[in-house]
């Protein structure tokens, strides 16, 4: 499974795309998006979502 940013929460603020170390967040037109086949969650590198804990809007969630 992968993450998924809610669009009319983000603030596009890009800290997700920063605090991602998969590569698997980008801007996509004037927006943020996870890119599902790269999106690991975050497994093997941290507990949780790196992106989830990063994101000051809270808008970002289980896809």
């Amino acid at each position: 499974m992968a993450m998924k940013i809610l669009a009319d929460d983000c603030t596009v603020c890009g800290t997700c795309e920063f605090d991602c170390p998969g590569g698997a967040i980008g801007m996509k037109g004037d927006m943020y998006v996870i890119d599902a086949g790269k999106c690991t969650e975050c497994a093997g590198v941290h507990d949780a979502p790196n992106c989830v804990g990063g994101c000051p809007a809270d808008a970002i969630v289980a896809a």
